[in-house]
């Protein structure tokens, strides 16, 4: 597997490059433009700066997370063929410089969604949270603007646009079903797929987080029989999906091992992570480790392992452990204990591999 470390950019991020180098087998930083609005074009100015710091720190930048995907597109309304237009420009100029798979997500109006950015653990530390009652009965748009409100730093599809609009927004998709996003969701693959597939990325999807609908907007990306109706809108090799154990995972109804065992070979990223899920629905964010979650991620990695899998893994969101001062689930030191894990789970399966071999 080649390892990675999603990283927010110079004045955006409390991590630095230079502490990612120190993480022991990070290959590659995975990256956006962050200050672009969904639905800009991708410059060839813009990427190649950003791409050559992270070169210039010994970094590969194969993996961009996200190109956001416009809200027009997913309503499907009369710009949604300008932006399809501007994401194909953008997926061209990133294949220029390199940039080997684009996550993205299709999620209507924000990316994924905690009712408390710094719940307290046991253990002392604070974790992403999601509270299934709060979200039943709260009003969204004034969860949405407290939860986002407890960060300094911008959140990924939280975007600041975005909040200056969401009666707006959750009015237009009043007309927007589970079936009609699908159809807005074919629409843009049958789009861009021939232009990614001839620059050579693949589109990875991100399932939804969590992965059931909430506050009454469709989600879509759910589980494994969601992956079987992508294949069914193309069998196109850069149709590809983003394997996220935490966010898929945080349905029981998935069993996230099953999951790698039949979709890896279509996955050539993937976030590994863990979460504790409770009964009432509720889920807190906790260390990679498996004891500590719901999620067998030893069994993940195996069968990672098993399928020589050679794609782009990263840690997904950490704790906030050791008085870090960080981006809500994005800090330094948690993250870079997942990355030890994951890569000492590798290593003894490969030991264990060349010992059977003899």
């Amino acid at each position: 597997m080649n390892m990675t470390f999603r990283w927010y950019g110079q004045g955006n991020d409390t991590v630095t490059l230079e502490h990612i180098k120190q993480i022991p087998g990070v290959k590659g930083i995975v990256w956006a433009l962050h200050d672009k609005p969904a639905g800009e074009v991708w410059t060839k100015e813009e990427i190649e700066k950003e791409v050559a710091y992270i070169e210039s720190h010994g970094f590969h930048a194969d993996v961009v997370e996200s190109v956001n995907v416009h809200e027009s597109i997913k309503l499907g309304n009369a710009d949604s063929a300008r932006y399809i237009e501007n994401y194909k420009e953008s997926i061209r100029n990133l294949a220029e410089f390199g940039v080997k798979v684009i996550c993205y997500n299709f999620m209507p109006i924000f990316d994924w969604t905690r009712t408390e950015m710094f719940h307290p653990l046991e253990d002392g530390s604070t974790a992403l949270f999601f509270e299934n009652a709060k979200v039943l009965n709260a009003d969204p748009k004034e969860l949405i603007r407290t939860v986002s409100e407890a960060s300094d730093l911008t959140l990924p599809g939280w975007e600041p646009e975005k909040l200056d609009r969401i009666t707006e927004l959750f009015d237009a998709y009043k007309e927007v079903d589970e079936e009609k996003l699908w159809a807005n969701l074919e629409t843009f693959l049958k789009e861009i797929l021939p232009v990614a597939e001839e620059a050579g990325i693949k589109m990875a999807i991100h399932p939804d987080d969590p992965p059931f609908s909430i506050f009454g907007l469709p989600r879509i990306i759910t589980g494994a029989a969601s992956y079987e109706k992508l294949i069914e809108i193309s069998d196109s090799p850069s149709n590809a999906f983003t394997m996220c154990t935490g966010s898929m995972g945080a349905s029981k109804k998935n069993d996230m091992v099953a999951v790698a065992k039949k979709y890896a070979n279509r996955s050539p990223f993937a976030h590994i992570r863990n979460v504790q899920i409770y009964d009432n629905g509720d889920f807190t964010e906790t260390s990679h480790y498996t004891q500590d979650g719901s999620i067998d991620i030893k069994g993940v990695v195996k069968e990672l392992h098993d399928q020589n899998y050679t794609g782009y893994v990263r840690p997904d969101h950490g704790r906030h452990i050791w008085g870090e001062v960080c981006r809500p689930g994005y800090g330094l030191y948690d993250r870079a204990l997942g990355i030890m894990y994951l890569l000492g789970l590798w290593d003894a399966y490969e030991t264990t591999k060349n010992e059977n071999a003899l």
